[in-house]
């Protein structure tokens, strides 16, 4: 499908705009969207396209509901579930800046938190399952990955309690205090460590040989020493975003870590799914100033971790790679475990550009291998914006 300029107006789809912890996105009720892009295909990807601004080959996103940002290039939908034991389906759409592309291979973590409130206000929860004061557990089935999240969603007098004075590290202002469970976060037959190793020798061509700890826990994450990056650990935004050569390397690491991991079958084929496997570096705590201007002490953390996101350094961190730091640390002898002081582990506090996040996991290891069956951490969620995206008429073709 393509814009349709002989139309005179604009397609008008409900939808609501929120923030679920450190990113933004446009949320839909599945039935809200037209016929044609209630499946997945190119209709879809257009329009969801077309909502967010994309492709834009200035980098902003004006035309669009997008920020410029791969924290804020996102799309939401929800249904009601059919599956036994949840209550609503959630798809995730990362959407590409300045190219024509939705990538649906991950979740987003942070926008998972905002999945449960958005369903309860949008009445798709059975009513005897929200208390008029208390918490409304939202068992969601993540469709891209196909995983079970749990989003603990505070409730007063029937309605969501969005305001609070929990303050997340990324977000300005406080909100109330959403705890999201992620079930059984590795992959479904528990193989976290997809090349069966805690710690591989990555040989990137060209580019240099790399101890790497890679493994498939709220997402697919590559985690590298910062050390052999040359890198201290407490770099900000700015540091690394406006190093293309040394953002090329994370690139070229990230090819060669996703065809080790068995997410791609050749390492031109990473540059089609951009949004997995994440690319980390890790390292022992030391202490910095976050990108707010506050001082985040080394006695505060346990291990530094930085994150990149569709091939930019994350201003924060993203949700599943929070889960997947949790993990890597339970774990003994991974990197993120050395960094951050070895042994066993159920939680850990981790520094990232804009302050620190607890996040916890519990490992066991079994027959299978190493298994998590939980990992917790804390968000934020709030409705920025509710009502209708405009949007061109899309040609059928």
């Amino acid at each position: 499908m393509s814009i349709d300029l002989t139309k005179a107006f604009q397609l008008k789809v409900p939808a609501t705009y929120m923030r679920g912890g450190t990113s933004k996105g446009v949320f839909f009720s599945l039935n809200d969207l037209p016929k044609e892009a209630q499946v997945a295909g190119k209709a879809r990807d257009e329009l969801l396209l077309r909502v967010i601004g994309s492709p834009d080959p200035y980098g902003k996103q004006i035309d669009g509901l997008g920020g410029g940002t791969s924290s804020n290039s996102k799309t939401v939908i929800v249904s009601k579930s059919e599956r036994p034991d949840h209550d609503v389906d959630y798809l995730f759409g990362q959407v590409a800046i300045d190219k024509a592309f939705v990538d649906w291979s991950g979740n987003c973590g942070n926008l998972s938190s905002a999945v449960g409130p958005f369903a309860v206000h949008k009445g798709l929860i059975d009513p005897e399952k929200v208390p008029t004061n208390g918490i409304a557990t939202v068992k969601v089935w993540q469709k891209n990955i196909g995983k079970t999240i749990h989003v603990h969603v505070p409730i007063r007098d029937g309605q969501v309690q969005e305001l609070g004075d929990f303050y997340l590290d990324g977000v300005a202002f406080p909100a109330a205090e959403i705890e999201v469970d992620f079930v059984d976060p590795a992959d479904g037959e528990g193989a976290m460590f997809p090349t069966g190793n805690l710690i591989d020798d990555l040989t990137v061509e060209g580019v240099g040989t790399f101890n790497a700890t890679m493994i498939n826990a709220g997402i697919p994450t590559i985690f590298i020493d910062s050390n052999a990056l040359g890198l201290t650990g407490t770099e900000l935004q700015d540091d690394i975003n406006g190093d293309a050569g040394l953002l090329a390397k994370f690139e070229a690491i990230r090819a060669e870590g996703a065809l080790k991991m068995g997410l791609i079958s050749n390492r031109e084929d990473a540059v089609k799914r951009q949004h997995t496997p994440k690319i980390a570096f890790v390292s022992k705590p030391k202490s910095y100033q976050s990108s707010s201007g506050s001082r985040v002490e080394s006695e505060q953390i346990d291990v530094l971790v930085r994150a990149l996101s569709m091939g930019k350094l994350h201003h924060a961190m993203m949700g599943t790679a929070a889960v997947a730091i949790a993990c890597a640390a339970s774990v003994p002898d991974t990197l993120v475990n050395i960094a951050a002081g070895g042994g066993s582990k159920v939680s850990v506090v981790f520094g990232h550009p804009s302050g620190m996040l607890k996040v916890g996991a519990e490992a066991k290891q079994t027959t299978k291998g190493w298994v998590v069956k939980k990992a917790t951490m804390s968000r934020s969620a709030r409705m920025l914006m509710e009502g209708s995206v405009t949007i061109p008429p899309l040609k059928k073709q």
